[in-house]
């Protein structure tokens, strides 16, 4: 580029117009970094030496106004309504041909204009004294003659004169300021007014001259760049025009796998480089996703819309495995029956498959007060469809609440069948109500046994649907599908689809998804691998391993103005109702702890409240021996010094004995303590005492 002189970036657009478009530059100089020019196209850009830009369209923004008495600029909007002067130029012109060749503004454009001359000026016999102020209306040439300058004079007494000027004449002129005013608009779209000084009209605003500089909106291209680039010509960058030079520089062009499906069909086959490989947490699980890398070479074989289903395996593994499968999977599938654990699973169900029929496989006791019904294990039940009931309010029972409900038919059992006449006689079939908030567990009953395709099942069956793969598709290398006990349809989709291979395999093709994959691509010029017009026999990969987040993707897209299901109804916990079983149970729990007998009335209660502790945390005292006997055995009483420490051992157990016997008939009652004492040991009656001695003295005697 040697020879090419750089400009910079403001200068060189001010001087282009949409008619010299489009212009290839070049950054030669500087490297700019900058968030907010992009914030349009919501990406960051950077302009660095050698980058190519190939400028389309420029857009008049915005005008900056530079005042070069003291360095300041500002901007104005191009729609200011202010008007402007133009500030005379302060140098003198020798001759008239230097004033109207030199001057910043064409003279055809700005006319008529003024100036005056220092010195008187002489035309044969006309003389014009100095200082006089001519106005120049025009250039008049004739052939063979010297060209002049017609202009306008004033004289003393308002009379008005035109002379002819030699355009060779020579002098010392200078400019006089114009008393027409000019717009932004105006000035800007002027190349001669552009380049000169203007001052504002209102003086006490700002008296200083500035020169007013044009800001556009660029429009360009750039490699690697998705979408048409803006930036303002304010960057502080110099270019050069390389236009000559790369007229067949290719700009590459990335498209989202999105914008591949918008390009016409006849771009198909097309041979594409990967700009953009996908996110390494992707949706898919697949064995072409990992060897789609940066720079690898596909080939696109045909775009458009493919059916297909989405299996998940159930539960009954450690992960549930998802997979995304054509409708032109050749195995076959036998129905299994679904498992339903709530009323509300039921009737969504219900809404895609009329007349389902389900078994109980877990008993449900009644609640009348929420209108669950009792349920047994093995009944069968058929939904009729939804209805309403209305139950009473636990604070208030004359109000009642209204709750949706599911309408079921108990159906006979089979083993019953020998008494089905007599049980249709005169009796019709017994109609439950299920609550859609009630929790159950059900399973579908299934009438056969049948074999069905892939396709076939989307025809005859509401989703979604449990099925089992009971034979293989004999043109899968390796059927992931086979060895799953139950698999679930979750639902059917038509996606937009590219089919692409590996220019290595050109023959093994799959299918890309666009809407769940984010790639970009370039096209290219490179050939098909293939002989022209004899494109290889494909094979199509039919079952894609995705993830959970497609899954959940799926059904965030698919169910998202469903209806959650219905609450149950509010209990009213601090109702009367509620208040007077709770005082109930407990009278009926204190009752069940009385015996059946009460105390002998001959032992006093004064006596048996004296036999207390002090010490709460302890069981209280034994009642006397002859009635009121506790666990314990019965405290020991002093003796006289005649008793021998031989009798007590013989009479203790004896009366112990006795106690044991007679417990059964000693009433459990709470004693009140004796606060006032700080013993912690147990105090004796002086008629117990003398009971002891009795008791003593018979042992002795036996």
């Amino acid at each position: 580029m040697a020879g090419i002189i750089a400009l910079p970036l403001q200068e060189f657009i001010a001087s282009l117009d949409n008619t010299a478009l489009p212009k290839i530059l070049q950054v030669c100089s500087g490297v700019y970094f900058q968030g907010s020019i992009y914030e349009i196209s919501g990406s960051e850009v950077c302009f660095s030496t050698g980058d190519l830009i190939k400028v389309i369209r420029i857009e008049l923004q915005s005008v900056s106004c530079d005042d070069i008495t003291n360095n300041e600029k500002f901007e104005l909007p191009i729609n200011h309504t202010g008007l402007f002067k133009v500030v005379p130029e302060e140098m003198p012109y020798r001759s008239m041909e230097e004033m109207l060749s030199l001057r910043p503004v064409g003279l055809q454009s700005c006319l008529p204009f003024t100036f005056t001359s220092r010195s008187k000026m002489t035309f044969g016999p006309l003389t014009l004294g100095a200082g006089r102020v001519l106005t120049v209306l025009g250039i008049e040439k004739h052939e063979g003659e010297e060209d002049q300058v017609r202009c306008h004079v004033k004289g003393q007494q308002e009379t008005a004169a035109e002379v002819l000027i030699p355009l060779k004449f020579q002098g010392e002129f200078y400019e006089c300021e114009s008393e027409e005013c000019f717009t932004l608009q105006e000035i800007m779209s002027s190349p001669c007014l552009r380049s000169r000084r203007f001052r504002f009209i209102n003086t006490t605003k700002y008296e200083r001259p500035l020169i007013l500089s044009p800001i556009y909106q660029v429009h360009a291209i750039m490699s690697l760049r998705k979408n048409v680039v803006k930036f303002l010509s304010s960057l502080e960058v110099d270019v050069v025009d390389v236009t000559d030079v790369c007229k067949d520089v290719n700009f590459v062009t990335p498209l989202s796998l999105t914008e591949v499906l918008s390009q016409p069909d006849e771009s198909f086959p097309a041979v594409v480089e990967i700009l953009e490989a996908p996110e390494t947490r992707s949706m898919f699980k697949c064995s072409w996703l990992p060897d789609l890398n940066k720079a690898e070479h596909l080939v696109l074989h045909e775009k458009g819309n493919t059916a297909m289903v989405l299996l998940s395996s159930l539960k009954s593994r450690k992960t549930s495995q998802y997979f995304l499968v054509s409708q032109q999977y050749g195995g076959r599938f036998r129905r299994r029956p679904r498992e339903f654990t709530s009323v509300y699973e039921l009737y969504a169900a219900s809404t895609q498959a009329p007349d389902l029929k389900v078994s109980v496989t877990r008993n449900c006791e009644e609640v009348e007060e929420e209108g669950l019904p009792a349920l047994s294990v093995g009944e069968q039940l058929q939904v009729v469809g939804c209805t309403r009931m209305e139950l009473p309010c636990e604070s208030n029972k004359e109000q009642k609440q209204s709750i949706e409900t599911l309408l079921c038919q108990r159906l006979q059992e089979q083993d019953d069948a020998d008494d089905e006449e007599e049980m249709n006689e005169g009796n019709e079939k017994e109609e439950v109500l299920l609550p859609l908030y009630m929790q159950g567990h059900f399973v579908e009953v299934l009438g056969d046994n049948k074999k069905y395709k892939l396709i076939d099942l989307g025809k005859q069956f509401s989703l979604p649907l449990d099925v089992k793969v009971v034979s293989r598709d004999t043109e899968l290398e390796a059927d992931p599908l086979v060895g799953f006990a139950c698999l679930r349809i979750e639902g059917a989709m038509l996606e937009p689809t590219i089919k692409a291979s590996f220019q290595h395999k050109p023959d093994h093709c799959f299918e890309i998804p666009t809407q769940y994959l984010s790639m970009s691509v370039s096209l290219t010029k490179d050939p098909l691998p293939w002989p022209q017009d004899q494109p290889p026999k494909s094979y199509i990969e039919k079952v894609t391993e995705v993830t959970d987040t497609f899954f959940y993707e799926f059904r965030k897209r698919g169910n998202s103005d469903e209806t959650p299901p219905p609450r149950p109804p509010k209990r009213d916990l601090s109702s009367s109702k509620v208040t007077k079983k709770t005082s109930k149970a407990a009278k009926k729990s204190s009752k069940s702890k009385k015996p059946k007998h009460q105390p002998d009335s001959s032992v006093p209660t004064e006596k048996l409240s004296t036999l207390t502790l002090n010490n709460k945390k302890r069981p209280p005292a034994p009642p006397p021996p002859p009635d009121n006997l506790n666990d314990e055995p019965p405290p020991v009483a002093p003796r006289k010094k005649s008793d021998t420490s031989q009798s007590i051992g013989k009479a203790l157990p004896n009366t112990y004995v006795k106690i044991n016997q007679s417990q059964a008939n000693v009433p459990l009652r709470d004693f009140p303590a004796d606060v006032e004492s700080d013993h912690d040991y147990e105090t004796v009656d002086e008629s117990l005492i003398s009971m002891v001695k009795t008791a003593q003295e018979n042992a002795m005697f036996y």
